[in-house]
């Protein structure tokens, strides 16, 4: 599998972006897509995944960020709305086969295939 982050730049806080992950070499079926982010000296944390149609966030983005997909353009995005400076992470999309079923999880080691990762810079 392959995954392709872009969509990152700079962002005024308070502003909105969003992010797509293009997927190749695997189909949506079975597998979770999910979204993570890395600011320097923190953990990876995991933010968003979406798995057969249902969505689930962290704390820290629930009610500011919405996962979608498209599959016909096999890809998934990531709205970010009211970013605040702490946003600002490198983020990645990550594909796993380890979810039978909904709901897919946000820890990292479950995910399989990761893309390179595209910034994130928020403003304040």
């Amino acid at each position: 599998a392959q995954l392709a982050e872009s969509g990152g730049r700079l962002v005024e806080a308070g502003g909105s972006l969003r992010l797509s992950c293009v997927v190749s070499e695997i189909t949506f079926d079975g597998y979770a897509i999910g979204w993570f982010r890395q600011a320097p000296g923190k953990d990876r944390e995991g933010i968003s995944c979406t798995l057969d149609n249902s969505a689930y966030y962290s704390d820290s983005v629930k009610g500011r960020f919405t996962i979608s997909s498209d599959r016909a353009k096999m890809t998934v995005y990531l709205q970010m709305n009211s970013l605040r400076p702490e946003d600002a992470a490198i983020y990645y999309c990550a594909a796993s086969f380890r979810f039978f079923g909904p709901p897919c999880g946000l820890d990292h080691a479950k995910y399989d295939y990761w893309g390179q990762g595209t910034q994130v810079n928020v403003s304040s």
